[in-house]
């Protein structure tokens, strides 16, 4: 097995594991509100989760930025928090065809909250490269590989909603609000148990 593809996987493999549940409950909370339809406005916001996080986990992997790894968890947490909470406050766009104003600001969320993540995926990656000599290649393949799972996440996350929705009859806003305050919960519970607190 190639370098690349140990780290291609390794990526996936992170992101998608349920020992680190606090990416996926974002992705989750990130596209809450979404249904299959709108897959490609879904797109374009995980690109500017993407974008963020791919900025910090280099900038951090490269050992240009330092931030203390609590820290990041907590803040990591937090960041699944203010989404949930956004949810709840979102206003589903108007389908008539008129011309209106793109609203930015969730993807602007996006983007800055995953500056935020990026520095938690850079905590395991640099864990993992202490014996390679270049982290160039390892680090671009471990970000395809977070890419991959985030794709997954999402198609599987939009497949589901759909399901529900279509099969029990639920409006796709109840379930928004339930998934947000399901998550939400959780995240409490995670936020409770910090290690920034003990």
């Amino acid at each position: 097995m190639s370098e690349l593809t140990t780290y291609l996987q390794l990526g996936f493999k992170h992101i998608t594991d349920l020992k680190g549940v606090d990416h996926i409950l974002f992705i989750l909370a990130l596209c809450a509100i979404y249904n299959m339809s709108e897959w490609r406005k879904v797109g374009l916001l995980v690109t500017a989760f993407t974008i963020g996080h791919s900025l910090t986990l280099a900038l951090a992997t490269f050992k240009i930025v330092r931030v203390n790894n609590n820290l990041v968890e907590f803040l990591i947490l937090v960041t699944i928090f203010v989404t949930c909470i956004f949810n709840f406050f979102y206003k589903i766009p108007s389908r008539k065809p008129l011309k209106q104003k793109t609203d930015y600001s969730r993807y602007y969320m996006a983007l800055f909250f995953g500056l935020i993540h990026g520095l938690g995926f850079s905590n395991y990656l640099r864990s993992l490269l202490s014996k390679e000599e270049s982290i160039v290649k390892p680090l671009f393949a471990f970000n395809i590989g977070l890419e991959g799972g985030q794709i997954v996440i999402v198609g599987v996350s939009l497949l589901v909603s759909a399901l529900i929705v279509r099969i029990f009859k639920v409006s796709h806003h109840d379930l928004k609000l339930a998934l947000s305050g399901f998550i939400a919960g959780i995240t409490l519970f995670l936020l409770k148990d910090s290690a920034i607190f003990s």
